[in-house]
């Protein structure tokens, strides 16, 4: 009879798996520092093709018709549609290849995004109108 000379370590090693769950956690933490979550809830117009643009600063428009903005990253927040023209002439001076994104609810009557437009177009910015992709049949 024939004797095996190296005999199988039934013991399982785990430090392998701790790296990487290790540097899966550091993947995910630095990524989700990319995204900027939305607190306002709106419900965006569908559009065939999606565009991204950087950097970025946003106007919101919700369904009660309150105007927020945000720059960056930074939290959005309710102002009067009279600062909104100042607030994106300051960001635009600072950062003068800044893109403004303007988020509007479907809801919100075509009149006041045309107020946020003509603030873009009088001033030569440059603005993109939020969608959400349009979904396939």
């Amino acid at each position: 009879m024939i004797k095996q000379r190296h005999k199988a370590n039934p013991s399982f090693s785990m430090s392998s798996m701790t790296d990487l769950i290790f540097l899966l956690l550091i993947f995910f933490m630095i990524t989700s520092t990319v995204v900027t979550p939305s607190a306002i809830k709106l419900l965006l117009p569908q559009s065939s093709s999606q565009t991204a643009a950087t950097p970025i600063t946003r106007v919101y428009i919700d369904a009660a018709l309150n105007f927020y903005v945000a720059e960056g990253k930074e939290q959005e927040r309710q102002v009067d549609f009279s600062e909104i023209e100042p607030f994106l002439q300051s960001v635009v001076a600072a950062t003068p290849e800044m893109y403004i994104a303007l988020y509007a609810d479907e809801s919100v009557p075509y009149r006041e995004i045309v107020k946020v437009l003509d603030i873009a177009n009088k001033n030569k910015f440059k603005l993109v109108i939020a969608t959400r992709p349009l979904r396939q049949q």
